[in-house]
């Protein structure tokens, strides 16, 4: 009877033992960027606070560097369920989700600051909202601080120095309408593909803020960086929609908790990660001017006639614009 006893225990914890292992749900998430970019590391933060306060039950495992493709292929896939979670910029989604329009306009925020209250309010809310028709649960936004013109041909002072140069943009018509309106031409690509095509001559340079200018090592091949900061386009890290309903309530609070607090780590490294890259890429050697803005403002009039169109987004236009 010993000998039985000993074997039914010995059953019974191999047994335990196998449905704890299964209890563990592993996410897969994906970002573009290199390891230790600042997005992906407030991704691998928030999964840190999400193993833990759910006792290792969910754990979050990052694919940085488009290790899972490049992000219009990722985003397909977190729409589908082939991954559970995507960081990615919001502009890709402009044709999806209509609300992303409006982050998305070139000089619609005055300042870092003033896009963090406008994303941390109700418009963020709103925003996170239109998501969920597309299948997509928004966790968190995250920062990318402003982008700017960078190009391999001349420094850009002016509108004027714009006229025929030809630049990489985000793939999003809003991007391709910005860079039209300013006289120059857009070749919407995938970011893996930005630093061959400069180098080669397929184009004259692309706009991004600093920390992507510098990890991609694009200012290798571009070295006139104008910070005429045309956008201040918030990150998106997303879910699934079926996966997130999946979750019990309890740990849907968690998930949210931890994306909150994510935020904040991501921020704090972000402004550490701008202001090393601005030294490393001045090093090397890129120029960095300071263009007169307000030519490039009073440009823009043609691209908000154009996607501004519905009162939903003209509304939205001027509650961002009157938050102070």
């Amino acid at each position: 009877m010993n000998l039985i006893r000993k074997f039914a225990t010995a059953a019974a914890m191999t047994a335990l033992m196998t449905a704890s292992a299964l209890a563990q749900t592993v996410l897969k998430s994906s970002d573009t960027h290199p390891d230790g970019y600042p997005t992906v590391e407030g991704v691998k933060y928030f999964g840190e606070l999400v193993k833990q306060r759910t006792n290792g039950r969910y754990s979050v495992e990052v694919y940085h560097s488009a290790q899972l493709g490049q992000e219009k292929d990722t985003i397909e896939q977190v729409r589908s369920g082939v991954i559970e979670l995507n960081r990615v910029s919001m502009a890709p989604f402009n044709g999806t989700v209509k609300e992303t329009i409006v982050p998305a306009l070139p000089y619609l925020f005055r300042s870092e600051e003033h896009m963090h209250k406008v994303m941390d309010g109700a418009i963020g809310d709103q925003i996170k909202a239109a998501f969920e028709p597309a299948g997509l649960v928004v966790l968190a936004f995250y920062d990318a601080g402003a982008r700017s013109f960078y190009n391999k041909t001349k420094p850009i002072n002016s509108v004027a120095d714009m006229k025929g140069l030809k630049f990489r943009v985000i793939q999003s018509d809003i991007f391709v309408d910005m860079v039209a309106a300013l006289g120059a031409n857009a070749t919407p690509m995938p970011y893996g593909e930005v630093y061959s095509a400069i180098e080669t001559g397929v184009i004259d340079g692309a706009e991004n803020n600093f920390p992507s200018y510098d990890t991609a090592k694009h200012f290798e091949v571009a070295k006139n960086y104008s910070l005429d900061e045309h956008t201040i386009l918030p990150e998106v890290f997303v879910m699934n929609k079926g996966a997130w309903d999946k979750l019990t309530p309890e740990d849907q609070a968690i998930f949210k908790q931890a994306a909150t607090e994510s935020v904040a780590k991501q921020r704090e490294l972000w402004a550490a990660k701008v202001a090393e890259s601005r030294k490393i890429v001045e090093a090397a050697g890129s120029q960095i001017t300071t263009p007169e803005k307000q030519g490039f403002i009073d440009a823009m009039k043609p691209v908000y006639d154009k996607h501004v169109t519905d009162e939903v987004l003209k509304k939205m236009v001027a509650d961002v614009q009157a938050v102070q």
